[in-house]
């Protein structure tokens, strides 16, 4: 989720058409990942008995949102924007990029 937000986000202060194309593309790309795994997560969910809710750990979250797929990272903590770098300059917004998607070295 949040790489399809910077990706999308980034693309407007782009200053050629090639670039704002790879963005967008990349963005809907990781748009798709998201999709994926909502769709995993709701299918090993959807038919849980209370005594599963329960052992999972997945009680907490259960109460809040059910079924319903809610960003959360691994200590439940919702999905903020305010982690996200656009900062309108494309090369401060690329290396963002490349060092948030591990390829910086």
């Amino acid at each position: 989720m949040g790489a399809a937000t910077r990706y999308l986000s980034q693309r407007y202060s782009a200053p050629y058409a090639e670039v704002k194309a790879t963005l967008t593309d990349v963005g809907t790309e990781e748009l798709g990942h998201a999709e994926m795994i909502c769709a995993i997560v709701h299918q090993l969910t959807r038919n849980l008995t209370p005594e599963q809710i329960q052992q999972s750990g997945f009680a907490a979250y259960y109460v809040d949102h059910t079924t319903g797929i809610y960003p959360v990272d691994a200590s439940g903590v919702p999905f903020s924007a305010s982690t996200l770098q656009s900062t309108g300059d494309v090369l401060t917004d690329l290396t963002e990029d490349l060092a948030a998607d591990g390829a910086m070295a």
